[in-house]
């Protein structure tokens, strides 16, 4: 039938659900993904390291987050780490690869942030520069790890 997706075909109910399945299985990469790395940071960000942060960065922040950039961040880097790290194009990566590239895209991200810092204004810390981007890099991947272990269970192929 022309103008219509071939899962939505009649007597091609096998690829509707390896469909079902496919998009069952990035949600709950990205469910997973996202209850880890929202835990983990606000945990980071709330008690373990708010002081360290006050300390070098105190002046320049906000009594209160802005939430919406805060809900913005966590949606678009939570789907990255899906995209680029979870489920990339090509076979299903193995538990290595997943953790490895997570790592990198957490590293890439947060040093950009922070060596544009270094770079942009005066006096920011090299120090917290140097421990948040090494953050980004452990906070990825255990949010990986989270993403790849729920869609593991929930939908395995």
């Amino acid at each position: 039938m022309p103008g219509f997706p071939r899962h939505y075909r009649a007597g091609n109910e096998g690829e509707h659900k390896a469909s079902h399945a496919h998009v069952k299985r990035q949600l709950a990469a990205y469910a997973g993904t996202m209850v880890v790395m929202v835990g983990l940071d606000l945990l980071w960000l709330g008690i373990i390291a708010k002081p360290i942060y006050l300390q070098g960065i105190g002046h320049l922040m906000a009594e209160k987050p802005n939430l919406v950039a805060a809900i913005a961040f966590y949606l678009l880097f939570g789907l990255g780490i899906v995209v680029f790290a979870v489920l990339p194009q090509g076979p299903p990566p193995g538990w290595g690869q997943t953790i490895i590239m997570a790592a990198l895209f957490g590293f890439f991200a947060y040093a950009t942030y922070d060596l544009t810092n270094l770079a942009t204004l005066k006096q920011w810390p090299i120090g917290l520069s140097l421990l948040d981007i090494c953050w980004g890099a452990f906070v990825s991947a255990a949010a990986a790890i989270g993403g790849k272990a729920l869609m593991d269970w929930i939908a395995p192929l």
